[in-house]
């Protein structure tokens, strides 16, 4: 039963391609945003009793109808939300491609192929964002590539903790992110065991930046308080509000203070792909080493991110273990066993989907997607602000946040999260809430899809129309 007939096959490959056809080209007529029914969910399930096998066809179509029905529909053009983009046809041909073929990538030897086309992109990523040479890994996202990028900064600044741990250490070490950095850094801290006391979270600025004077105050500080500081982030689009840390002064602190520097550009490390946006990123080549996620803005399915470093030896360092039952077909060989350089032993070929979409898209039709989304966003911004809502974050990228500025309450967050449970109830579109500088309440909306249009944009501002309207009711209705 596990390799069905040949007649069953084709049969199930036929409505599997008819069904991925009739998405692409229908998500845009289905809600954004599912109607949350648990107990309906379940007792669909309930069919599929594992005791009477199912036919082939009745079991993917409860997989088709359950994820039309039970999922926000990221690839929808009218979801503004959390970096989940449309993904490229070239991508989805790359995952069913690895899905049949299901190279094992922790071994060199056992798919060259999947090994080398990684070690191509990294190669031409690293390029692209200004290394003279690169050396890196894919990663299932930002936070593996973060934590493993922890590691690296950990092995590299003493170098007992890779074989003695943290109990090898004179000093407490610790790490320095802004107040707007993605939280995969204190769970990274957790799980290195440095405990998330070890992450001292800077003060920002006005556009939510990191303060380059907080953050040489508090090195002096730590310094003089006998802590030992090893590493610095510095944020290439927060998740909050898409600020852009000063790459090139914060790498001067770096510098100076022998800190390994980190650039978490999962998200915004795109915009160095389009002239437009690049300059946005100016100092990131002089980081230590970069993260940059492909499923964020660059349009391929879960997951894939990518570790890139300047240093040719530190993954080599932190990571290989020896292993007398991994395969040495490839000892002698110029070449470099995917296990060795990740936190990863066996896994996915993550990286053809990546590949293939930039073959065929080739660099100039990224930059376009890139110059496209970004311009998108400027219009968004123009068009909320002539509805009357006001934007409160500065940003290159295109990540538009947001308050009602018609009515006295329009900044509270209470009539914030109404305004964005109306959108989200409407199904016409999805938007979150955020709070920036730890107190500022916001809606947030972020165009990271390829497919999304001026239309969509109008469409956003009047369902937006409708969800205030309906906001400002209940306010209105106080004593």
């Amino acid at each position: 039963m596990l390799l069905l007939d040949e007649a069953t096959r084709a049969a199930l490959w036929r409505r599997l391609v008819e069904v991925v056809e009739s998405h692409v080209e229908g998500v845009r007529s289905l809600p954004v945003a599912p109607r949350l029914d648990p107990g309906g969910l379940r007792a669909q399930l309930e069919r599929a009793t594992f005791e009477t096998p199912m036919d082939a066809l009745d079991a993917l179509d409860l997989a088709v109808d359950g994820l039309r029905r039970h999922q926000v529909h990221t690839p929808h053009p009218r979801y503004y939300g959390l970096f989940n983009p449309a993904p490229a046809t070239m991508s989805i041909a790359a995952d069913a491609l690895v899905a049949a073929f299901n190279p094992q990538i922790a071994a060199w030897s056992h798919s060259p192929f999947a090994a080398e086309v990684e070690r191509h992109l990294v190669r031409a990523f690293g390029a692209r964002l200004g290394y003279e040479e690169t050396d890196g890994v894919f990663c299932s996202g930002g936070a593996e590539a973060n934590h493993s990028a922890l590691l690296a900064a950990l092995c590299t600044a003493f170098p007992a903790f890779g074989e003695r741990g943290l109990r090898a250490l004179e000093s407490q070490p610790v790490l320095y992110v802004s107040a707007e950095a993605h939280h995969s850094f204190l769970k990274a801290a957790r799980l290195c065991g440095l405990g998330t006391a070890a992450v001292r979270e800077v003060a920002v600025d006005a556009g939510l930046r990191m303060d380059v004077a907080a953050l040489r105050a508090r090195i002096a500080a730590d310094r003089k308080d006998g802590q030992a500081p090893f590493l610095v982030v510095a944020t290439a689009g927060t998740t909050g509000a898409g600020a852009i840390d000063p790459m090139a002064a914060i790498a001067d602190v770096a510098r100076a203070e022998r800190l390994w520097l980190h650039a978490d550009a999962a998200w915004g490390g795109a915009a160095a792909l389009a002239p437009e946006t690049r300059a946005a990123l100016a100092g990131i080549e002089r980081a230590d080493s970069i993260t940059i996620d492909a499923h964020k803005w660059l349009s391929v399915p879960m997951g894939a991110g990518m570790l890139l470093t300047r240093h040719l030896q530190v993954l080599e360092r932190t990571f290989r273990v020896a292993a007398a039952y991994m395969p040495r077909e490839a000892d002698g060989l110029d070449v470099v066993d995917p296990y060795a350089h990740s936190m990863q032993w066996s896994r996915r070929f993550i990286g053809l989907k990546l590949f293939l979409t930039l073959a065929v898209a080739g660099w100039e039709g990224y930059a376009r997607c890139v110059r496209d989304m970004a311009a998108a966003g400027h219009a968004l911004r123009a068009r909320l602000q002539r509805a009357g809502w006001t934007a409160v974050n500065e940003t290159p990228l295109p990540l538009v946040c947001f308050v009602d500025g018609t009515h006295a309450a329009g900044a509270s967050a209470e009539y914030l999260a109404r305004v964005a449970a109306s959108v989200l109830a409407s199904g016409q579109a999805w938007l979150s809430t955020v709070t920036l500088a730890g107190s500022r309440p916001a809606l947030r909306a972020c165009i990271t899809n390829h497919r999304t249009s001026a239309g969509d944009l109008d469409g956003l501002v009047d369902t937006l129309a409708a969800a205030r309207t309906e906001a400002i009711a209940p306010v209105a209705a106080r004593p």
